[in-house]
């Protein structure tokens, strides 16, 4: 059971780190929980890394293989999803800084401006070569088709899911404003993110620094969790419906 949660008192401002944990409710599992993709096949993490996806065209057929029949393509968004999409359309300003590629925020109602994509989209996919963009569908119509690493149509060039890989720094005009919403908020929540993984974990420093509040919602502990008012191990899914409600009392 969640405590008073204080915490949610008086705030009108309030920013939304998220992991890959908010989305396992709706079927895609996460990368480092104990079913995490990594966590099964360590090797899968070499799909994920830039260097190796455009070295070798092996890794590029493995990596549509993959991705051409993922859960994400079908998942729906689910109730801490649709609790975040609520309690922004109940008048509290809300920000959404994610981590996940897969759109489910927007899915549930967010705003596509109010929600900030730090690791990139799944839904569209670029070419490295001349920066072209286009559907993601349109890439997996070719791979049903029977091209196993479908090239741009216009250049040749290597495409790539417009997704952040290993060894690929972060937009820095993305970070830029993410770091300016963290520090805005009065109350910062991140939600079913292990933390590790920088400069996005990062950005809980800077709300703190900033004077807000951080609330930590995951399974398991996080480098971040001693600068926490509160760090909450309940399921996501009964944990952020909770916290709404509490703010929209507040």
């Amino acid at each position: 059971m969640l405590v008073a949660m204080e915490w949610a008192r008086g705030v009108t401002r309030v920013s939304v780190l998220t992991g890959a944990g908010i989305s396992t409710d709706s079927g895609i599992p996460d990368f480092r929980g104990p079913d995490g993709v990594w966590t099964k096949n360590p090797r899968m993490a070499d799909l994920f890394t830039y260097q190796n996806y455009m070295a070798d065209p092996e890794v590029r057929e493995r990596f549509w293989a993959t991705y051409s029949g993922h859960s994400a393509w079908s998942a729906e968004p689910n109730d801490a999803h649709r609790a975040l999409a609520e309690l922004d359309r109940a008048g509290l300003a809300v920000r959404v800084l994610t981590q996940n590629i897969d759109g489910l925020h927007q899915r549930a109602g967010m705003p596509d401006r109010k929600v900030l994509e730090l690791h990139g989209s799944m839904h569209r996919t670029a070419c490295t070569k001349c920066s072209r963009t286009l559907p993601s569908s349109q890439v997996l119509a070719r791979i049903e088709a029977g091209e196993a690493d479908p090239p741009c149509v216009d250049c040749g060039g290597i495409l790539k899911l417009a997704v952040v890989l290993f060894g690929q720094y972060l937009d820095a005009d993305v970070l830029g404003q993410a770091r300016n919403i963290a520090a805005a908020s009065q109350l910062f929540i991140a939600i079913g993110s292990t933390l590790e993984v920088e400069p996005a974990a990062s950005l809980c420093s800077v709300a703190v620094e900033a004077g807000a509040k951080l609330v930590i919602v995951n399974r398991d502990p996080t480098p971040y969790d001693g600068l926490a008012v509160e760090v909450i191990r309940e399921p996501i899914g009964v944990a952020v419906p909770r916290i709404c409600k509490a703010l929209l009392q507040g």
